[in-house]
């Protein structure tokens, strides 16, 4: 099983290196039902759409719809290089999705362990079995990698140029 979720995780990180060169937070996203067969694969695309919606999980989550004419994804596996949020994991729940496998823990907005723990929430009316930790030092450093990028950007704009005469 732990070379399967490898395997699919593969596809989320190579997506998550998509959004990142696209200037998008990188976090890609995976959808793969029950006999294995990917149903869909996104990464975030909130600054090109101009829509805070726009994360991995939930392009995924749509398109996997899309592909089955169905609402409702039993019996799927959502594959994410890091914890999904809050709203991800709210459309996750009412989808019905079975299985979460996420690489990184989100401490900021994680909502399947890490801030909350919405999977394990017995006042919903769905529960999704969360494992973590697949290729996590990867899923980390892609996104570490990014902002550390991101800060010396821009501390270079915002650093005054000395004149010396």
């Amino acid at each position: 099983m732990k070379a399967q979720h490898e395997r699919f995780m593969q596809y989320a990180i190579d997506e998550a290196k998509k959004a990142g060169e696209a200037g998008e937070v990188p976090v890609g996203a995976v959808v793969v039902d029950s006999n294995g067969n990917v149903l869909a694969r996104a990464h975030n695309r909130v600054i090109a759409t101009c829509d805070t919606s726009s994360h991995a999980e939930i392009i995924a989550l749509r398109k996997a719809a899309l592909k089955i004419e169905n609402y409702r994804l039993l019996n799927t596996t959502l594959y994410a290089t890091i914890e999904p949020c809050i709203m991800c994991m709210g459309m996750m729940i009412h989808a019905r999705v079975r299985t979460v496998v996420f690489g990184v823990e989100d401490p900021k907005w994680g909502a399947a362990g890490s801030l909350y723990n919405f999977a394990a929430d017995h006042r919903l009316n769905h529960q999704i079995e969360i494992i973590s930790g697949i290729f996590k030092n990867q899923c980390r450093r892609i996104i570490t990698d990014f902002f550390r990028v991101r800060r010396y950007k821009a501390k270079r704009v915002s650093t005054p140029i000395s004149h010396n005469r």
